[in-house]
Parts: structure tokens; sequence; C-alpha cells
């Protein structure tokens, strides 16, 4: 599947993004490993900050699931690749030079497979040394619903944690400039300012 290379990461995520786009405000963290966004996918690995190992493929369409336990968390997600330039990046220090391109096929959709062990060892620490490893592996397909192949304890205790926090209020619906103007003149005109 490739050679492992050590990737730097920062606030517990590494990325799988598209010509360095990083569209954090479009991320689903649903699956607590891998959270699509807009165009590319963040990665959560349990350091917050180090070295830890990956290997990338693509592949022509999906692979069997490894049937041993050596990975302990394996989900899948749907990725999106505007401009066909999926690969592994350190947010901090852009592409890892080695892993091979998880876009092959250019612009579109694929579908990423991302394995993880060794995400409980030292959680929230910092590790020079990497004690987790990932595999990502690609291939061109439509988009779909994400699916936790394998979960780990940890794995479960984030998603039970995530069901169990209180939904955010939406957000009212944005003023247009012209709303705004409006509103600090009414504002205005009964003696008060916001």
């Amino acid at each position: 599947m490739g050679v492992a290379h050590n990737v730097y990461v920062t606030e517990g995520t590494f990325g799988v993004l598209d010509a360095g786009e990083i569209p954090v405000q479009t991320a689903d963290w649903s699956n607590g490993l891998a959270a699509p966004m807009s165009e590319g996918a963040l990665i959560a690995v349990g350091i917050h900050l180090g070295e830890i190992r990956a290997t990338a493929s693509s592949v022509s369409g999906p692979p069997p699931v490894p049937a041993d336990d050596f990975w302990e968390e394996i989900v899948e997600v749907s990725v999106y690749a505007p401009t066909g330039s999926l690969r592994v990046e350190s947010l901090e220090h852009g592409p890892v030079n080695g892993l091979a391109s998880l876009s092959p096929a250019g612009p579109g959709w694929y579908r990423l497979r991302v394995h993880a062990r060794g995400r409980n060892i030292l959680p929230d620490k910092t590790s020079s040394e990497p004690v987790e490893d990932y595999l990502l592996v690609a291939w061109p397909a439509p988009q779909a619903d994400a699916d936790i192949v394998r979960a780990s304890e940890r794995l479960e205790q984030d998603l039970a944690q995530a069901n169990k926090a209180p939904k955010p209020h939406p957000a009212p619906p944005a003023r247009s400039s012209e709303q705004e103007m409006l509103r600090q003149r009414l504002l205005r005109a009964k003696g008060r300012t916001e």
C-alpha cells in the first residue's frame, strides 16, 4: 500500500486537502474520525501536537476491509476534490512529500477510507515520536453518507458524548447591509444605539 511517512499534526488534526484549501467551517465531525468538508477532509488524531505515521494510496474501487484487528478504527467518508489535487497535508507544513495523491482520476468525488491505530495511547498529549498509524485509501465514487466500518471504545465514547451535547440554536438569518442600515436608523430615531 505504500511507505509510511511522518506527518506533523497540530490541534489534534491533519488534512486530506485539495490544493491546500481548508474550509473548516464546513467540517462534519459526526463520525469522530474523518470530517469531510465542502472540499477535502480533516482527520482527528489522538495526540494534540507532534508526529504520526501515515500511508496513502489510491485504488480504482473499494478494497476489502482488513479482516485482522490491526486497525482499531475504520471510517469511510465522501470527499470532494474540485481541482483533483487531494493530498495528505500537515496543517502547519503543507503537503507530505512522498505520499501518493489520493485523486489520480482528477476533479470529482472520492470515497476516502481512513484506518487508524493508536489514537488512545497519548490522548491530547505531545509526541515527537509517532505512536499512531493511519492508512488513507481513496477511490473515485459518488457522494454517499459516512460509514463507521470499525469503531474502537474511544470512538464510541466520542460519538456518545457528541450525541449528548446540547444542540446549538440556529443562528438568526443574516441581515443585508440595507436592513442593517435601516435598523441602525430606527434605533437612532428611538434614541438608542448598539
